[in-house]
């Protein structure tokens, strides 16, 4: 604190010895400042390290608070962009399948225009000939198997059977073979 100087005898002294006390109080009151300051920054340095040590701790706190909700919501991201993603390859795979089953009918059909017969078809005709094959081994009249609505459908199916009839000659000798 300052403390106050009392003036005594200040017409002996002069000007001179009425300064000299009110300089030696400044003095005095600038070194109590600046002890008051050293202490105050030997306080700070000292509480500051601890305080310092304190925040240290506080943010590794909350970087790992942090880190663990990021990782959280990277595992949610994640689960959802795999969810859409095998929605979206199903959806695909549908499509691909309707794309597939569209140009099978679609070729079946220009194979049908031009002529040509279908497996069906074919197993149809080679079960007739079987049947004949076997009529005509065993001498048993021949009895006309029903087509089927394929082979009756296919225009090419007739031209095609007749053809086949002409080889079923020499089948019995393989019908032979197989029995």
């Amino acid at each position: 604190m300052v403390t106050k100087t009392h003036k005594s005898g200040a017409s002996k002294a002069g000007p001179t010895a009425a300064a000299s006390p009110l300089s030696g109080a400044i003095k005095d009151s600038a070194q109590q400042i600046w002890l008051a300051g050293l202490g105050a920054f030997s306080k700070a340095q000292a509480e500051g390290g601890k305080a310092f040590e304190t925040l240290v701790k506080e943010g590794l706190s909350i970087q790992r608070k942090t880190q663990a909700v990021a990782e959280e919501r990277i595992s949610e991201a994640t689960q959802r962009m795999s969810s859409m993603a095998n929605d979206i390859g199903s959806k695909a795979a549908g499509q691909w399948d309707k794309l597939e089953n569209i140009f099978e009918d679609r070729v079946a059909k220009a194979l049908n225009k031009l002529g040509v017969p279908s497996a069906r078809d074919i197993d149809a005709l080679i079960e007739r000939i079987d049947a004949l094959s076997a009529a005509v081994a065993g001498g048993k009249p021949v009895k006309a198997a029903a087509p089927r609505k394929a082979a009756a459908k296919t225009a090419a199916a007739k031209p095609a059977a007749k053809a086949a009839a002409k080889p079923a000659r020499k089948a019995p000798a393989r019908a032979k073979k197989a029995a």
